[in-house]
């Protein structure tokens, strides 16, 4: 039993270390990966260096020869070429890191301070559907063609849908709040009978009134 145990422990060492190299192993490539990143940028970084540098070189000397250029013009040139090109390949990175973290405060903000900010309307990553009209009570940004609009920022403000009326004319429908209208038909005979046989026209001709006035509305 004692040499079973000591292989078990044994077996048991060697698995601990062998996740040990595997993470080891793991960082390695993790670390390589980012190492290839960074060549690869810095390749095209001086490349992009050397094409700027190739191009005043080029329009330093052609300036001399066909221009008639003085050498010492051309040279301060050359000079405020190389300047430029040294001066943007090393802030390059430095306005990436600098807008990426600009943005990040800007998003940050907007979602601590403005209720549109993570995607909603109106609300906390909520879209709320105003088709039939609504209330906005608090300052409230929302996104237009070519900018964002605020609503809401000196009080209430509400939203009503529109709607197409009878003349083609688009405007806000009024509902709800108007009057009954009582109409009241009076008709004449001469008896009874007459007003019996005129009854189920008088009803028709009403049904076709309403009917007239609905599609009206």
């Amino acid at each position: 039993m004692t040499a079973m145990d000591d292989l078990s422990a044994e077996l048991a060492e060697l698995e601990a270390r062998m996740v040990t190299t595997t993470a080891m192993v793991s960082g390695l490539d993790a670390g390589l990966g980012d190492m290839t990143r960074n060549l690869v940028e810095t390749n095209r970084e001086m490349a992009g260096l050397s094409r700027s540098l190739g191009g005043g070189l080029r329009r330093a000397f052609d300036g001399v020869v066909f221009d008639g250029l003085r050498l010492s013009d051309a040279m301060r040139q050359l000079g405020q070429s190389i300047s430029n090109s040294l001066y943007t390949a090393t802030m390059r990175p430095v306005q990436g890191a600098l807008g990426g973290a600009l943005s990040a405060a800007i998003s940050g903000v907007y979602g601590a301070v403005l209720p549109f900010a993570q995607g909603g309307s109106f609300a906390q990553g909520r879209v709320m559907p105003f088709a039939q009209g609504g209330v906005v009570s608090q300052p409230t940004v929302f996104p237009m063609r070519g900018g964002t609009g605020l609503m809401g920022e000196a009080g209430p403000e509400a939203i009503l849908p529109l709607a197409r009326g009878a003349d083609g004319r688009l405007g806000v429908r009024a509902g709800g709040g108007g009057r009954a209208v009582q109409v009241t038909v009076n008709v004449t005979t001469a008896d009874v009978a007459g007003f019996q046989r005129s009854q189920s026209q008088i009803a028709a001709q009403m049904q076709r009134l309403l009917a007239q006035g609905q599609r009206n509305a």
